[in-house]
């Protein structure tokens, strides 16, 4: 017995270890040595795997703990630990825990199998329908002022003639004799590490767990029918764009008895011929004429509201942006509006006749640069500095 390895040395951890400590440690070892894990190597994993199970069989056993720390190895001479031909015992409780018996491993045997199995063998109990999207397109001003309208939703329903079992008035479906009702199929593999379950949906009833053997004529043993039903909204003024709208139960049908999904609408707006939107604020552009920007003028300018008047201050440049407050968006369920900004181009007149020209070259000819164009002249004098 003296060539054997203490046992808290197999498995890493030290004589004070608690019980989780040393169950973790060979949970740990087990996975990594396993000979089905192994196949370079099969047998020396195999001899490890033996001694990293004699030495958990010890440990995990506060009793015979106990005996080892007293006696050591002497203790447990010719019981059978390490014998020929005892080969490599796993308890697969202790390798993956308790996962609601073997046949549900999680994780583990998710990545050596590619997936685990059911954990239940109930029957599924009512599920909540699935919701629906609507995408509604609304017009600049329904966005900005809101608007109560009605929409046409196609969506699935419970039948009203068999309350949704699918089955012919007075008559009530019949339990799936391949899932005995739960709508899944249970099957067994067995495999190195042991036997495992697996559960997939039952084909026979389509994981309802029911067979209608009288269907429904409305809904032809479907339990739902498909209908347009009319959805009474109400648009907040200031909604914008991608912005979403829940109704509350106007989703597709629950199963089973559950209850309805939820109505998402998605908000689009359609581009406005004069104004764009930033926020809460509204942004346009109004065109003036070269007098107009010159002299100054009072002009009609528009807004989501109608025409409002504006003064353009005497010699207002093109690309000069004007703030009307308050003509913009009302702020979505709060108080107050955005501003409008109006940027100003100014027009240069076309078509002109002779007496048009003549006077503006006069008007050109006698005046001067530095009173008149200001920016004309800063200009020039920096263009004179450059090549000076």
């Amino acid at each position: 017995m003296a060539d054997k390895k203490d046992y808290y040395e197999v498995l890493g951890v030290t004589k004070n270890a608690t019980d989780d400590e040393i169950k973790k440690a060979y949970r740990k070892l087990a996975r990594q040595y396993h000979p089905d894990l192994n196949r370079d190597d099969p047998k020396t994993a195999e001899a490890k795997m033996k001694e990293i199970n004699e030495a958990y069989d010890i440990l995990k056993d506060k009793e015979k703990r106990a005996q080892y720390d007293q006696f050591g190895h002497a203790a447990f001479s010719g019981a059978g630990y390490g014998g020929a031909g005892g080969g490599v015992h796993i308890n697969m409780e202790d390798i993956f825990g308790n996962m609601g018996g073997f046949g549900g491993f999680g994780d583990i045997f998710g990545d050596f199998f590619g997936g685990g199995q059911s954990r239940t063998r109930q029957k599924r109990g009512p599920e909540r329908g699935a919701d629906l999207r609507y995408d509604l397109r609304i017009t600049f001003e329904e966005a900005a002022f809101g608007k109560k309208m009605t929409i046409k939703v196609p969506r699935m329903e419970t039948c009203e003639e068999c309350g949704g079992t699918g089955a012919k008035k007075g008559t009530t479906p019949d339990e799936c004799p391949d899932c005995h009702g739960t709508g899944m199929r249970q099957t067994t593999t067995r495999t190195p590490f042991g036997v495992i379950s697996n559960a997939r949906p039952c084909e026979r009833c389509h994981a309802t767990g029911q067979i209608v053997k009288n269907p429904c004529g409305h809904c032809h043993g479907t339990g739902k029918i498909r209908v347009e039903r009319d959805i009474d909204l109400n648009i907040p003024r200031g909604v914008d764009e991608g912005q979403r709208l829940r109704i509350t139960g106007g989703g597709q049908a629950g199963e089973r008895g559950g209850q309805p999904g939820d109505l998402y609408v998605y908000i689009n707006i359609k581009p406005h011929k004069i104004f764009k939107r930033n926020n809460t604020d509204v942004h346009c552009e109004v065109p003036i004429s070269f007098v107009q920007a010159a002299l100054g003028a009072q002009i009609e300018a528009p807004t989501i509201d109608g025409k409002v008047e504006l003064t353009i201050p005497e010699g207002t440049q093109s690309g000069t942006v004007l703030k009307i407050r308050g003509k913009g968006i009302p702020v979505l369920r709060g108080e107050g509006r955005g501003d409008e900004y109006v940027r100003v181009k100014v027009l240069t007149p076309q078509n002109l006749s002779t007496r048009q020209k003549k006077l503006l070259r006069e008007f050109e000819d006698g005046g001067s640069d530095s009173k008149n164009n200001p920016e004309k002249k800063s200009f020039f004098d920096k263009l004179k500095d450059l090549f000076e």
